[in-house]
């Protein structure tokens, strides 16, 4: 743009009527370059949310780190297509100039501004936002906790394994839920214990994810405490031990999951005949084959599976 065309765009920005802005904005989106960084950050705190939206997406479009700063504030913004907006033009930024300003801005005092930096940063994958994330794992916003789990996994780095174990305690439970999952992402050693230790959590989902992280760790230790998770008042969480049993060959579990095929709830039913194929558990044949009556068509469809495994056609 000259700099007659930038001079045009503040004048248009100064129209008191939020239609005439829209339309100054729309009329130059294709054409707007670094040039009308400082406009268009005046317009993205505009009064209407529309022009906020449209000075960000244009923000975005020209790339320069330089408009990053008004694209963050605006991830606080009181609309919810203007937040919208914000982070997915946030994301879009990279290099040592757009790490620079998120940096700047992750000790924001705005909740939503903080949690969606951190999202931004972790997909950059600066080093020197290490330290920043994991301090933000004792942020007082659970969505700031929950964007820090996440991003320090994204790090895949092990030495951030005690910082992770700090948080299964947190008082959100979604917080509790991304630590297990981060945990078992690391596939570090001595996370049995503590894993196994959320089978126990009072929100169901940390319990099903517990189960599910048991599998991905291969240590036959875990068999104990998913055998007792077989118990669990949840069948989202019997599922997941069922799973976690099968994956780690846990045959001793037969004759639990055995007695699971006349649970009450079709998914177990289906996850126990399943898993009783992938244990060989002959001894369950007369069991799989008495499911060929079961109401569910999924439940029958999975013991003739588990039985053609058995060597039963």
């Amino acid at each position: 743009m000259t700099s007659n065309e930038t001079d045009g765009l503040w004048a248009a920005l100064a129209d008191p009527d939020p239609a005439h802005r829209q339309l100054a904005l729309i009329e130059r989106a294709d054409d707007v370059d670094a040039t009308a960084l400082e406009p268009l950050a005046v317009a993205a705190r505009d009064s209407d949310a529309t022009v906020r939206r449209l000075a960000i997406g244009m923000l975005e479009d020209i790339g320069d780190p330089r408009g990053l700063p008004a694209i963050i504030s605006a991830l606080g913004d009181g609309d919810d297509g203007v937040r919208e907006a914000a982070r997915s033009a946030v994301r879009a930024f990279r290099g040592d100039g757009a790490a620079s300003a998120l940096l700047a801005a992750a000790s924001h005092d705005n909740d939503d501004v903080r949690e969606w930096v951190l999202v931004a940063l972790r997909e950059l994958r600066d080093p020197r936002a290490a330290p920043l994330l994991v301090a933000a794992l004792q942020d007082p916003s659970r969505g700031v906790r929950r964007a820090a789990v996440v991003s320090v996994a994204y790090l895949r780095d092990t030495s951030h394994v005690p910082a992770l174990l700090g948080v299964l305690t947190d008082d959100d439970a979604g917080v509790r839920r991304l630590a297990v999952a981060a945990l078992a992402r690391t596939r570090s050693a001595d996370l049995t214990a503590p894993i196994a230790g959320r089978l126990r959590d009072d929100d169901w989902q940390v319990r099903s994810e517990a189960a599910s992280a048991l599998a991905t760790l291969a240590d036959g230790a875990a068999g104990a405490a998913l055998l007792a998770a077989l118990g669990d008042s949840h069948w989202q969480v019997i599922k997941a031990a069922i799973g976690a049993l099968a994956a780690l060959g846990a045959r001793f579990a037969a004759p639990r999951l055995q007695a699971l095929l006349d649970h009450p709830a079709s998914d177990v039913r289906r996850a126990a005949a399943e898993a009783l194929g992938q244990l060989g558990a002959q001894s369950s044949r007369a069991a799989l084959q008495a499911l060929a009556g079961d109401p569910d068509v999924e439940v029958r469809k999975s013991a003739s599976r588990a039985l053609a495994a058995l060597g039963c056609e």
